[in-house]
């Protein structure tokens, strides 16, 4: 165990987390990130086109960019799998697979977690032609056939993201009806670009660095069919990663972190930002300005414990 107790540990260092170790660290409070990878789910992003600029960028790059800032300004972080965080009277024990460490306040920004196909060979093809975000890869399948995975509003919403470029779009739902709001339905269901295939059952991935094909079982005919696609974006659901806490602060009937606009829990000296919480709108830039506010609280309320400690 780290003798020392910080005054800002952050869980996640993807978008939020990393904006609010940088934020931490330059209002001068002792801070120390801690998270699987530098990125988070932005990661397997192929394309990037909505941050600020950043005209293009893929989610790797974002990541390594991620890491040498935060080498670069010298905010201490490890790369390690969170196993447990608990409350010991006014201090936080936050226990990783390799060390334990003590903190006054944590920010939380573990994000959510796409969930997956159930495919053997389904990671080897994360980025390189199945994709989690619309809003960030439709571009890239301009004049190319698309497919979309999901009957719900994710799915919806990202078929009309493709609407503008793809040149076919091939919609896989399990059940005999899309479930999404049936205003995203009507948007879609008369365009010649979309073809909903009802009764489908994702059964196999084709291809070599990149997928060429999407096999599919018909739950009516249980034939074995298959389709060629540039990629497939999977909308099957999304859950955040609250796990962790989900015995130290108020958690919605989603999962998600219960947050006011600060950040703030329902557990004082726990703050949460980004993709976990219950705040509506999950984007990368969401996350980072999310993260920001969320440390600039912190040391707002860091400063004002020293100042009544200094009475």
């Amino acid at each position: 165990m780290e003798n020392k107790i910080y005054e800002l540990i952050i869980l996640g260092a993807g978008p939020a987390g990393v904006a609010g170790a940088i934020y931490g660290h330059r209002k001068n409070i002792a801070t120390f990130l801690i998270g699987d990878n530098f990125g988070g789910q932005a990661v397997v992003a192929a394309k990037i086109v909505n941050i600020p600029g950043q005209i293009n960028i893929s989610g790797a790059q974002m990541s390594q960019s991620f890491e040498n800032q935060i080498k670069d300004i010298g905010v201490p972080y490890a790369l390690d799998r969170i196993e447990k965080v608990e409350k010991q009277g006014d201090i936080f024990v936050i226990k990783t697979s390799q060390n334990v460490f003590q903190t006054k306040n944590i920010l939380v920004t573990l994000g959510r977690k796409y969930k997956d196909l159930g495919l053997a060979d389904e990671e080897k093809y994360k980025g390189r032609g199945l994709f989690y975000c619309s809003t960030c890869d439709a571009p890239i399948f301009k004049d190319r056939v698309a497919m979309v995975i999901g009957s719900g509003n994710s799915a919806l919403n990202s078929v009309i993201d493709l609407l503008p470029f793809a040149s076919k779009i091939y919609v896989l739902t399990h059940g005999d009806a899309m479930r999404g709001d049936a205003v995203l339905q009507e948007e879609i269901k008369n365009n010649p670009k979309v073809e909903i295939i009802f009764n489908a059952t994702v059964s196999g991935l084709e291809g070599d660095l990149m997928i060429k094909a999407i096999k599919y079982k018909d739950g009516v005919s249980q034939e074995e069919k298959r389709l060629e696609v540039f990629g497939a974006f999977v909308n099957i659901g999304m859950k955040p990663n609250s796990e962790l806490v989900k015995d130290l602060v108020q958690l919605n009937e989603n999962g998600e972190i219960v947050t006011d606009f600060l950040g703030r829990t329902s557990q004082f000296g726990i703050w949460a930002a980004g993709d976990i919480t219950s705040l509506p709108y999950k984007q990368i830039s969401i996350a980072i300005g999310d993260g920001i506010r969320a440390a600039l609280d912190v040391y707002a309320e860091v400063k004002k414990t020293k100042n009544k400690d200094a009475i």
